[in-house]
């Protein structure tokens, strides 16, 4: 390996140590209680070696959720080619949970803190571009299930049907992150329970008269 390829190599690793480590303090103490100066002391570096990367938090903030966003759109695309948009609907929702489960700092920071994006970011981060952008394939299947008359009749609004398919299996993971091992309740397989949801969810939304 040549030097350039070598510096190159280093430049990417002290990147994604700058950023695994703003990750876990903003999901920890909250992106305003959390400083340049803290995300360095943390990693034991000096804040100029965080500043040659970033030019400042909001910058990083902004990386950190363009990175996390298009990881979990890939993990979407790799069922993108499921033919069928019920079928696609299920595998989406097993992966959006996966997701969860694997990467709970990018989860929490994603979906269970305050965005700290403006209209503006969003042109940068791939907004609406189906392979960065989960929520635009999730709403693209379900404008799919619409259009070949899958769901019901009433249910004309991808966006609306997407949120609330959405907002199931986000109850899955969140619940979770944030009770797992709680003694209290005799917790069933997690996979048992996003596979129940899911269903459930689809029973509700296809047709009655639907023939598999």
């Amino acid at each position: 390996m040549g030097v350039i390829e070598r510096r190159e190599r280093e430049r990417k690793a002290v990147r994604k140590k700058i950023l695994d480590a703003a990750r876990e303090l903003f999901v920890a103490e909250g992106y305003d209680a959390v400083t340049m100066r803290r995300i360095a002391e943390t990693i034991e570096y000096s804040p100029t070696a965080i500043y040659f990367h970033f030019k400042d938090k909001e910058t990083l903030i902004r990386e950190l959720c363009r990175e996390d966003s298009v990881s979990l759109a890939k993990a979407f695309h790799v069922i993108a080619k499921e033919p069928d948009p019920l079928e696609r609907l299920k595998k989406i929702a097993t992966a959006y949970v996966d997701f969860g489960i694997k990467h709970p700092n990018s989860y929490r920071l994603m979906f269970m803190t305050q965005s700290k994006l403006n209209q503006d970011d969003l042109v940068h981060m791939g907004h609406g571009k189906l392979e960065e952008d989960g929520y635009a394939f999730l709403v693209a299947t379900m404008s799919e299930a619409i259009s070949k008359k899958l769901l019901r009749e009433d249910l004309q609004d991808p966006d609306l049907v997407a949120q609330a398919f959405w907002a199931a299996g986000h109850g899955v993971v969140a619940l979770h992150l944030a009770k797992h091992g709680d003694p209290w309740v005799d917790w069933r397989p997690l996979q048992d329970t996003a596979t129940l949801i899911t269903e459930a969810m689809i029973n509700g939304l296809q047709r009655k008269d639907f023939q598999p």
